[in-house]
């Protein structure tokens, strides 16, 4: 009943998710037919093309998903962060069943039925559109559908670079560890597969021009003449939080109107998105982008880290390093409390002996940065019985309460850490550099806007680590809207 009550609660945002979701895999879906018919048909008039065109179709559907939108993101014009790059690779997956079904259908009309069309005088593009595609119309209306199906599915891994749709509410869950946004993003996209499926095959005709309809209004209700200004986050809960409070904050001092693409990938993706000009700001931290994007070996100095990536920023790429925040979010090496009191373990030093016999579970990033697992390792002479387990960083958390890793990397600032029982070891070789937090916007934006410059620096030094943590622990623990949070923060800041 919890999960009923939450999403009565959010009906009008699960409305509003569930409208993109069916909008975006509209669309594509009438692309994907749009170019998979022709090719269909190409293939029964011209052998030789059959193979190419399946073999084509068939590589894109093993590729996976999130591969194929790391893929799209970097390509002009039909890449980049939002439903644009998510319709493309929808369309791509979606090409597979249509042409196949295309051909299969055409293919296996009667030859005989061909022979009394052509007896009666009919032209090819007579005998194709009078009886071929009337008499296969079954078997092509069959592979739109298997199109739409997994269409529907992989439309929720596209949230994952800012497109929306019911995705949302699933990343949000899992970086929440909350099952309710988990189940309130699943069940609707289930019962929209189902109803997209029964729909198709019942009431074909008309199902199919009620999309196009609402596939038209959205279209047109996305096309706004109004300037907007762009914020991202990356995809946990301190990153929505602080792209949430950029967000209000902007609103709150300007008279711009804000536009949220929140809960995207990890730091390379909003990056890109922000030098793109498909994002005016994000919120970063010192030693991911000294490392990370800069590439430069880590350092202690938070003055000096500041100093380096915010000249570093502005002379490569156009993008201003405001004032940070007031918090500095390091990097956390974390283990279960009672593993750390029964074997008096307080430091990583401490713990380095122990991990011949532990399992270690890190993100997608740490397992690869410069001041990530690599150089960690090295300097503690960390020795584990196998390779770290990648996982996404909210899952790690649960995966060492529930004993399934032993000794993870996490942020300093999250609320789940006491949640679940979990303490954070001492960095005593002081390995990790300054991850002091700070917008980032690109510096066409402040020039063109000047009063977001003037709201942003109004946050400067105004977080402090315990609120932050508080913030991410209402979030994370108590399960309340991170709008609300931010709304309530800000109530209370000083300027």
């Amino acid at each position: 009943m919890r999960i009923l009550d939450f999403m009565w609660t959010n009906r009008i945002e699960i409305l509003q998710v569930t409208m993109e979701h069916l909008v975006m895999v509209g669309i594509s879906i009438l692309i994907a037919a749009a170019i998979g018919l022709p090719l269909g048909i190409l293939m029964t008039r011209k052998q030789s093309m059959t193979r190419p065109i399946l073999a084509f179709a068939n590589i894109v559907q093993t590729v996976p998903s999130m591969a194929l939108f790391g893929f799209l993101i970097p390509i002009p014009y039909i890449g980049g962060i939002g439903a644009r790059t998510a319709i493309v690779a929808l369309v791509l997956y979606s090409l597979l069943p249509i042409i196949r079904n295309t051909f299969t259908g055409i293919s296996g009309v009667d030859p005989a039925i061909r022979e009394a069309g052509r007896g009666m005088g009919m032209t090819d593009g007579q005998l194709l559109w009078k009886v071929e595609i009337p008499l296969a119309l079954g078997v092509i209306f069959a592979g739109i559908r298997v199109a739409t199906v997994i269409g529907v599915g992989v439309a929720t891994i596209a949230a994952a670079i800012g497109a929306g749709g019911l995705g949302m509410f699933i990343f949000r869950g899992v970086s929440m560890v909350d099952s309710r946004l988990i189940l309130a993003g699943a069940i609707p996209a289930a019962a929209l597969a189902l109803l997209a499926d029964f729909g198709l095959g019942t009431v074909q005709k008309r199902f199919s021009k009620l999309l196009c309809l609402v596939c038209a209004v959205g279209v047109l209700a996305s096309c706004s003449g109004r300037e907007r200004i762009v914020v991202g986050s990356k995809n946990f809960t301190e990153q929505i939080i602080l792209g949430e409070m950029l967000a209000q904050q902007v609103e709150r001092k300007t008279n711009l109107q804000v536009d949220r693409r929140l809960n995207l990938g990890g730091t390379l993706v909003c990056h890109e998105a922000l030098i793109s000009g498909q994002l005016d700001m994000y919120v970063e931290y010192t030693g991911t982008g000294l490392t990370a994007i800069l590439k430069e070996p880590p350092v202690n100095d938070p003055s000096r880290v500041y100093d380096t990536v915010k000249a570093a920023y502005d002379s490569r790429f156009g993008i201003e390093w405001t004032e940070p925040l007031g918090f500095n979010n390091s990097f956390a090496i974390i283990v279960r409390k009672s593993d750390a009191d029964s074997m008096n373990v307080k430091t990583i030093s401490d713990a380095a002996p122990h991990t011949r016999k532990w399992v270690a579970g890190f993100g997608y990033e740490f397992i690869e940065r410069e001041d990530g697992y690599p150089g960690l390792a090295k300097t503690y002479s960390l020795q584990f019985p196998s390779p770290p387990r990648v996982m996404d960083l909210a899952l790690s958390y649960k995966a060492v309460a529930d004993r399934q890793v032993d000794f993870i990397a996490g942020n300093s600032t999250d609320g789940l850490i006491s949640a679940l029982g979990l303490v954070v070891l001492v960095d005593d070789k002081h390995y990790f550099p300054p991850y002091d937090a700070a917008p980032l916007v690109r510096r066409a934006t402040v020039e063109k806007h000047p009063e977001v410059r003037e709201a942003l620096r109004a946050l400067g030094g105004k977080i402090s680590e315990e609120q932050m943590r508080r913030m991410n622990y209402a979030v994370d623990v108590d399960h309340r809207d991170a709008k609300q949070v931010v709304r309530e923060f800000l109530a209370q800041v000083k300027e």
